[in-house]
């Protein structure tokens, strides 16, 4: 707003005028998905997998007064919404 005031002023036009538009536009291919980092993930969820296994053995087997959904469900909304995270990337 400022510039078009300046340059109604002025009389002339701006030389940066001309330059605030886009000549073109690079659409570059979206990233591929590493393979490793996918790896990885699969292996964390075979490890929270055995995870939740273990824990709802170990308070069934030592009696402790507390559902083991308390730990398990909470592990397993971290873990697929850092999947989401890295699946939904742009």
């Amino acid at each position: 707003m400022f510039a078009d005031l300046v340059r109604l002023i002025n009389r002339r036009p701006s030389t940066d005028y001309e330059k605030g538009f886009v000549r073109s536009v690079k659409v570059t291919d979206r990233p591929r998905r590493n393979r490793r980092v996918e790896r990885l993930i699969w292996i964390c969820w075979a490890v929270i997998v055995l995870k939740s296994i273990a824990v709802e053995w170990l308070f069934a087997h030592y009696h402790v007064p507390v559902n083991a959904l308390w730990v398990i469900v909470p592990t397993f909304i971290f873990a697929a919404l850092c999947t989401a995270i890295y699946l939904l990337r742009d």
